[in-house]
């Protein structure tokens, strides 16, 4: 009977030491854990093993919107300036021409013809330029029939009718042969041109019966056949 009590109790005691060596206490982290750290358990062969992890902060997935500055690059394109090459009209443009004029002795006993060249930029200042040649001469020889003192005012030419008008003093009025002559000669310079069908000659803008009083002054005079 005591050898029954004397196992039982041994066998009480190796169990309570098996008991004793199979269980160890856990022991508690020496780490405070701080915000965002999350602890991995793991347990191995009996033991709880805490690791400490880190948790990785979140990205911000908000797009952060660009503000556009108020004021933008502007890039502006100034077009070069222009150069006007355009040059002022000059006499270099005028049309020139040589034309036939008429003149008289020193005894006026008949008409001479020259040549003279004129230089002109339209219709009317072709005649005025004929005109003008009709009035000073080159040669000594060859005396102009219309004086110098001779104004003309104006020149007017319209559907082949040319008439010239013009103020002439009396210290410009000739003989009645210096008269027949200064008409024959005005009558011969104009009519070269072609496009003159008639010539009427006024004083002062007006008609008169004779030009220096001697010969009777048609109005108009025309191109002889």
């Amino acid at each position: 009977m005591n050898k029954k009590i004397w196992i039982a109790a041994l066998l009480v005691t190796v169990m309570a030491v098996a008991a004793g060596c199979g269980s160890k206490p856990t022991a508690a982290p020496n780490q405070t854990q701080g915000a965002g750290t999350e602890n991995n358990v793991t347990e191995v062969e009996g033991e709880t093993i805490t690791e400490p992890v880190t948790a990785e902060p979140e990205e911000n997935t908000t797009p952060t919107e660009s503000t556009e500055g108020s004021s933008e690059e502007t890039t502006t394109t100034t077009p070069p300036s222009e150069t006007s090459t355009d040059k002022p009209a000059t006499s270099d443009s005028n049309e020139k021409k040589t034309i036939t004029v008429f003149y008289t002795d020193e005894e006026e006993l008949e008409l001479h013809k020259a040549s003279a060249e004129i230089s002109y930029a339209s219709d009317d200042a072709k005649y005025k330029a004929a005109f003008e040649s009709l009035q000073q001469s080159k040669d000594s020889k060859l005396v102009p029939l219309w004086s110098k003192e001779i104004e003309l005012k104006s020149v007017q030419f319209k559907d082949g009718a040319l008439t010239l008008d013009i103020h002439m003093p009396d210290t410009a009025r000739l003989g009645a042969g210096g008269e027949s002559y200064a008409l024959d000669a005005l009558k011969q310079t104009f009519f070269q041109f072609d496009e003159v069908k008639s010539l009427d000659l006024l004083v002062d803008g007006q008609q008169t019966e004779s030009l220096m009083g001697h010969v009777d002054l048609e109005h108009p005079m025309t191109r002889s056949e």
